[in-house]
């Protein structure tokens, strides 16, 4: 933790602030280890302190040791001056301007003091983007876990289970294999479903020879990982054969091309240009890939817009190009990776075989 704080402060002087008041969830986990669903963090060059109310005094107490506690006995705003005060009344205060309502905003802004309120984006998420060996290593059981995900589900998917009773069975299987949850709800999607890269499962039955799409991730020790895979129950059509193969380029143009350094637009052109010359472009709507941690969709982003930024090495990416055809169905091929200076490296190990 005391890495990643010095990190945090670092960002103090690059944003020309005094302090920094966490309040994202996972931000707040990131610098102190408190995993609590409330409370706020402030940052300054020599100060760090952790606000909480008397629900989570203990768990604090146990989970964030290293932090000055300030305990929350009313509402945030009335003890505002005094966490202030404890980390020696910083002027210039930045504020996570993603997870502060206008309200909060609004009173904090009356407050006594002289405090200048800045709003600042990505302050702590540009540090999370980059792993270091602890989350990777916890990464790679939530991946391990997801693989076993697969095969099992592989064997259980049968025609005339729904939707739903597939992804309830997945469900099932990782939370009593490794899982402490579910990275985000499962993805079902069979049929013309698939074609919504969304799609949340429904009492549909799944057919022999039709596209599924089956996106998930197990959580583990509160680090995500995601994958998807599309397969087929006996032998499909031509159509979901080219569909598949052309996808399936695309995703190993990228895995062979991503390297540390490559801008995000960049990493995503190595798929598009296989999914566009094939006559495919229209229908690959998203973007490639995002990191994965502690959130399922964090930094580094890799897509046609807002990926300029360079791919830094040791950020996790997904890796996951689709096509997706309004009335017919889908096909999403999604591995979790580390991008590296030499290339990427796969964390998900599950099989591509589109017949099973």
């Amino acid at each position: 933790m005391l890495d990643r704080l010095a990190q945090a402060r670092k960002r103090l002087g690059e944003l020309e602030i005094d302090a920094l008041l966490v309040t994202q969830a996972e931000n707040r986990r990131y610098l102190s280890g408190f995993t609590g669903s409330a409370g706020v963090l402030l940052i300054t060059l020599n100060r760090h302190v952790l606000a909480a109310d008397s629900r989570y005094w203990e768990q604090a107490e146990k989970q964030a040791p290293a932090f000055e506690l300030f305990q929350i006995k009313t509402r945030l705003e009335d003890h505002l001056a005094d966490i202030l005060g404890k980390a020696g009344h910083p002027k210039r205060v930045g504020f996570e301007s993603a997870t502060v309502s206008v309200d909060q905003y609004s009173a904090w802004s009356k407050m006594n003091g002289g405090v200048e309120w800045v709003a600042t984006k990505n302050a702590v998420e540009s540090i999370r983007a980059v792993k270091d060996e602890f989350e990777l290593a916890t990464i790679r059981r939530a991946a391990a876990v997801t693989d076993a995900g697969f095969d099992f589900l592989c064997g259980a998917l049968k025609p005339g289970l729904t939707e739903y009773e597939a992804a309830w069975e997945l469900e099932v299987f990782l939370r009593t294999h490794g899982a402490d949850a579910l990275a985000f709800d499962v993805i079902v999607a069979s049929g013309p479903h698939g074609a919504m890269a969304h799609h949340h499962p429904s009492h549909r039955a799944i057919r022999a020879g039709e596209p599924i799409v089956i996106d998930f991730g197990a959580k583990v020790d509160g680090y995500c990982a995601d994958m998807t895979r599309t397969v087929s129950l006996g032998r499909a059509d031509e159509k979901f054969d080219k569909v598949y193969e052309t996808v399936r380029r695309a995703q190993q143009a990228a895995l062979d091309g991503i390297r540390a350094g490559m801008p995000g637009v960049q990493a995503d052109a190595l798929a598009r240009k296989v999914i566009t010359a094939a006559g495919y472009g229209d229908f690959f709507g998203h973007g490639l890939g995002h990191g994965v941690g502690l959130s399922v969709h964090e930094a580094p982003r890799a897509g046609r817009v807002d990926a300029e930024a360079p791919l830094p090495a040791g950020a996790t990416l997904t890796v996951e190009p689709g096509v997706y055809l309004p009335g017919w169905g889908g096909v999403r091929i999604e591995d979790l990776v580390v991008v590296r200076e030499n290339g990427a490296e796969a964390l998900s190990r599950s099989h591509k075989r589109s017949i099973i």
